[in-house]
């Protein structure tokens, strides 16, 4: 067996540090529980502060220290990523606790044996490891040993070790500090009083007197991390839906303050998406506002404001996500400051598998188009970015449609469609057909006329090409009879005009009224 151990030294300073303005990240930090500080920054560890003192002794030491509450909630929102990101290598992923279960893991350990191969071997799995693990911003110690424990321990005092065997394990294992072990911790005073200040001290001691003043418990945690006893471990569940929460350092007031806090999100969301080796087509971001109703101006202010993200082609990559969330963010006016945000991934799809390609394809070259349609839809509005649909009509102002691009098919084919009554269907239009212009009039300008020629501009126009008679809508109540003809104007331009071959209506509520004489229908570029 092979164990991965991923031990994160700063989980929770860097938890808790993810949202904090840039000019505050280097100041002296510390976090506490019950009063007392559980942890420190260089910066803070540089001016005394130090773990277990009380916050009393650490604002006198440090006036200027930034405290914050230790969460265990928070914790194990940040290494589960981490989880998530190695289960891209691996099914057999499991979280360490350090020593006390009662705290949050700060260790993933993986078992990829019958990974190598897949990967290229071990150095190449690292080196994927690390990258897949380095976007989520935590200092990252690790350790390669045989057995799952023995990696867990190692990697406390070791920055990077490999022990490639059983043999290389029992040796750097008897150079480590004995309160690597839980109960080596409880019972440290005395270890140390005794000279016992590694677990090589221990070995060598009679086990039997061991076990009588100190307990059993120390025994069996030092056989299992040598692996000279079973060390079964219950793989990481599998999460169905991606969910994520993350806790503001202060709250935001504008959407560029949760920006930051949204990629944090982001990130961990791709973590997963690697994972599952699928791709997100959609996902919502959350702004969780105060937890108290609140009354502004006479309205109440809402408890939450979801802000939802579709996408026309699925995709995991953060920066293209994170683009996306930055121009919805800039068109949203929030109702209340944001003290926490969510994130949540409600439309997954199964990413392609890869093919390389020697020469550019349709489905590559559209991509660009793609990615700009996103950009739009998410600057504009999904409702504001449309697309030309061809209809089976063969009046000009109903002859296409420009519905909203719908997302993830933004290049659909889209056949012409038929009109609602069956018993009079237009036939397609012939290739002999003259040409029509794209520039159409919305609605056709009526032209005055001169000895029945038509004038533009009052100059008359001369026709090159005609008729072209369209009769057609009699089946919902919009009958157009018309003469089609190909015009010049005086400065050279040519026209698309027709003339109605309808007379006037009676009466107003008379319908297919579009009177008769000359009209403008288009111009040709």
């Amino acid at each position: 067996m092979r164990w991965i151990a991923l031990h994160l030294p700063l989980l929770s300073l860097e938890a808790f540090a993810t949202t904090l303005p840039a000019e505050q990240a280097q100041a002296p930090l510390a976090l506490m529980d019950a009063h007392h500080i559980t942890a420190v920054n260089a910066a803070a560890h540089a001016l005394g502060v130090r773990a277990n003192q009380k916050r009393a002794t650490a604002l006198a030491l440090a006036p200027q220290l930034l405290l914050g509450q230790a969460d265990a909630a928070r914790d194990t929102e940040a290494v589960t990523a981490v989880a998530h990101a190695a289960l891209a290598f691996t099914p057999q992923v499991c979280l360490q606790p350090p020593g006390d279960v009662a705290l949050a893991p700060d260790t993933v350990l993986l078992e990829v044996q019958a990974s190598l191969r897949y990967f290229g071997g071990l150095s190449a799995l690292m080196q994927r490891l690390q990258a897949a693990v380095e976007p989520l911003g935590h200092r990252v110690q690790w350790a390669i040993a045989p057995t799952p424990l023995g990696a867990a321990l190692l990697s406390r005092v070791h920055r990077r070790l490999h022990c490639a065997d059983s043999a290389a394990l029992q040796r750097a294992l008897e150079e480590a500090p004995v309160w690597l072990l839980g109960p080596g911790r409880a019972h440290w005073e005395a270890l140390d009083g005794m000279g016992l200040r590694t677990l090589g001290d221990l070995q060598r001691l009679p086990r039997d007197g061991l076990a009588r003043r100190f307990g059993q418990t120390l025994l069996v945690e030092l056989d299992r991390a040598r692996g000279q006893r079973p060390d079964p471990r219950e793989p990481l569940a599998w999460p169905e839906r991606f969910a994520s929460r993350l806790e503001l350092f202060a709250r935001a007031d504008t959407t560029e303050q949760m920006l930051y806090g949204a990629g944090v999100l982001l990130v961990r969301m791709v973590a997963w998406l690697a994972a599952r080796q699928a791709c997100v087509r959609g996902f919502t971001l959350v702004m969780h506002h105060e937890p108290r109703w609140r009354v502004r101006e006479g309205a109440e202010l809402p408890l939450r404001t979801e802000l939802s993200i579709a996408l026309a082609e699925p995709s995991r990559e953060a920066a293209h996500l994170q683009v996306l969330l930055r121009e919805r963010l800039a068109a949203l006016a929030l109702p209340a400051p944001a003290l926490e945000l969510s994130l949540e991934a409600h439309d997954i799809v199964q990413a392609a598998l890869p093919n390389g390609e020697l020469f550019p394809t349709a489905a590559s070259e559209r991509e660009g188009l793609t990615r700009l349609i996103e950009r739009l839809q998410a600057r504009l509005g999904p409702a504001q970015v449309q697309r030309l649909r061809a209809v089976a009509d063969h009046r000009p102002e109903c002859a296409s449609a420009a519905p909203p691009v719908q997302a993830g098919q933004p290049f659909a084919p889209s056949a012409p469609s038929a009109p609602s009554t069956r018993a009079a269907r237009p036939q397609a239009a012939p290739d002999w057909a003259p040409t029509r212009p794209v520039w159409l009039m919305t609605p056709p300008e009526p032209l005055q006329g001169r000895l029945g020629q038509p004038l533009l501009d009052g100059r008359a126009l001369q026709l090159l090409s005609g008729p072209e008679r369209i009769e057609a809508g009699w089946w919902d109540g919009a009958l157009a009879e018309r003469d089609y003809f190909i015009a010049q104007a005086g400065d050279g331009a040519l026209v698309w005009i027709y003339r109605a071959r309808l007379p006037r209506p009676q009466h107003p509520s008379e319908q297919g009224d579009e009177g008769s004489g000359w009209f403008l229908q288009g111009r040709f570029a």
